[in-house]
């Protein structure tokens, strides 16, 4: 604690990180009850409208937060991110999603069972067939048959019953897509039946598969902003946070100002490019940090057989990175 207090009145201390971890932990609480946290990020889909991906998929705007040591003093480092989370939909639109068709009066073939298993294993349900309540599951699997045909013993004499039967009786609830599959949910040993209109997937699962090339331009372009934009993003989500008001850091005497901080800078002048003589324009200088190749040959020219890209930021998800690379050998 003394490390602490002499950090934060600008001493030197001989363990700051120790110190720092401590400062970070505390501005880092208010957040993970209010956000969802992903590592050392926080998403929240009233940060941003999100956006859709598409095949059930929407993009959550979030933040990154830490404490950094600066000449001026501690700061409060904020960057925005964008990730992918599974849209909260009900399960049967959501499947119709997955698979781009209409699926309220078809059966699914056996390929669009095995897409659909696929996409929604692992992922949390609530029912909505028990009014207020709202019981909650992970998805283990689909059935090979339809609702229609299944049945499961209801007492320890085995008597059988059929799941359209079951939910009617016992729920009042009549069952509108006989001819879907049921959700698989529960353990090995006590496998649970439950129709797919009765279920909606939960709110705040980061989608953690490999995107498509659609969904990762779709995503790119949500996460894409000019410097002024980025600038009034994290300006809002500072006055969403609400540091100044924040209870815990101030028991510990931490208090952060809402203005971004202001820094002297300068703009390098750009060097002059040398190209070969045998272009029109032998020498070039470039403009706002960029120039057009046209009319000009390099000097020396070579093929790329093999090359990689290698993202040091950790505020880059790997599907933007990946659809950086993507996009790069395109070019």
């Amino acid at each position: 604690m003394l490390q602490l207090r002499e950090l934060l009145s600008g001493k030197h201390v001989d363990n700051p990180p120790q110190a720092l971890k401590i400062i970070d932990i505390v501005l880092r609480e208010l957040a993970s009850q209010r956000y969802i946290s992903v590592g050392r990020f926080f998403y929240s889909p009233n940060i941003k409208k999100p956006q859709t991906l598409g095949n059930g998929l929407q993009s959550w705007r979030g933040f990154y937060q830490s404490i950094k040591p600066t000449q001026m003093g501690l700061s409060l480092n904020i960057d925005m991110s964008t990730t992918a989370f599974i849209e909260p939909l009900p399960v049967v639109e959501f499947v119709a999603q997955v698979l781009g068709k209409d699926v309220s009066s078809r059966p699914l073939s056996d390929a669009d069972r095995i897409k659909v298993k696929k996409a929604l294993r692992g992922v949390k349900v609530e029912v909505t067939h028990r009014g207020n309540i709202r019981r909650k599951y992970r998805i283990s699997g689909l059935t090979s048959q339809p609702t229609r045909e299944l049945i499961f013993p209801v007492d320890e004499e085995k008597n059988m019953k059929s799941v359209i039967e079951y939910f009617q009786e016992v729920y009042g609830f009549t069952i509108q897509y006989p001819h879907l599959p049921c959700l698989l949910v529960g353990s090995q040993k006590k496998v649970n039946y439950l129709p797919m209109e009765a279920c909606k997937i939960l709110e705040g699962q980061r989608y953690t598969k490999r995107l498509d090339e659609k969904q990762i331009t779709s995503l790119l372009k949500s996460s894409c902003q000019r410097p002024r934009e980025q600038e009034m993003d994290i300006l809002q989500t500072i006055r969403q946070n609400g540091y100044k008001q924040d209870p815990i850091a101030k028991e510990f005497g931490i208090n952060i100002d809402d203005k971004l901080a202001s820094v002297e800078a300068r703009v390098l002048p750009a060097p002059w490019l040398k190209y070969h003589d045998a272009g029109k324009e032998k020498e070039c200088h470039p403009q706002l940090g960029q120039w057009n190749m046209l009319n000009k040959k390099v000097i020396n020219g070579s093929t790329v057989n093999h090359w990689a890209c290698i993202n040091f930021s950790c505020n880059v998800q790997e599907n933007a990175a990946r659809g950086f690379c993507h996009q790069l050998a395109q070019t």
